[in-house]
């Protein structure tokens, strides 16, 4: 139950009022469909020495697309309002869990490989979920 709770968890936090009210379509890992001209993709990757039958650490990669030859401006945007909601933020879920973010990095990669009508950046950000069991 450890990773699913983490799992369900950390999708919550793009379901909320606020992050809805940014219009931003929003799409698990594995989404392979057509988002349109602008959405990102949330991966959780549960890693580190911290894992254990309480805690879990890691990092959500979200790959944000937008449309290419734009420039880079967008994109930068949209990590932006991530960081607005994320960055250092605690969030109490279900089950007296809770996730805290820290810190993030932005990088653009280029023309998606399987679009090239859009262009990827990738945010990432490292947290902490506590109270699994």
């Amino acid at each position: 139950m450890k990773y699913g709770a983490l799992y369900q968890d950390l999708y919550s936090v793009f379901s909320s009022p606020a992050w809805v009210a940014e219009s931003i379509n929003t799409y698990p890992e594995n989404y392979v469909g057509d988002g349109g001209s602008e959405y990102i993709r949330v991966t959780p990757l549960a890693s580190g020495e911290s894992i254990n039958i309480e805690s879990v650490s890691g990092i959500i990669q979200i790959e944000i697309f937008v449309a290419a030859g734009l420039g880079p401006a967008r994109g930068r945007q949209i990590a932006d309002k991530l960081d607005q909601h994320l960055a250092g933020k605690t969030f109490t879920l279900t089950e007296g869990r809770c996730t805290q973010f820290l810190s993030s990095a932005f990088a653009g990669m280029g023309n998606d490989k399987d679009n090239p009508s859009l262009f990827r950046s990738l945010y990432s950000i490292s947290f902490l979920h506590f109270g699994v069991q």
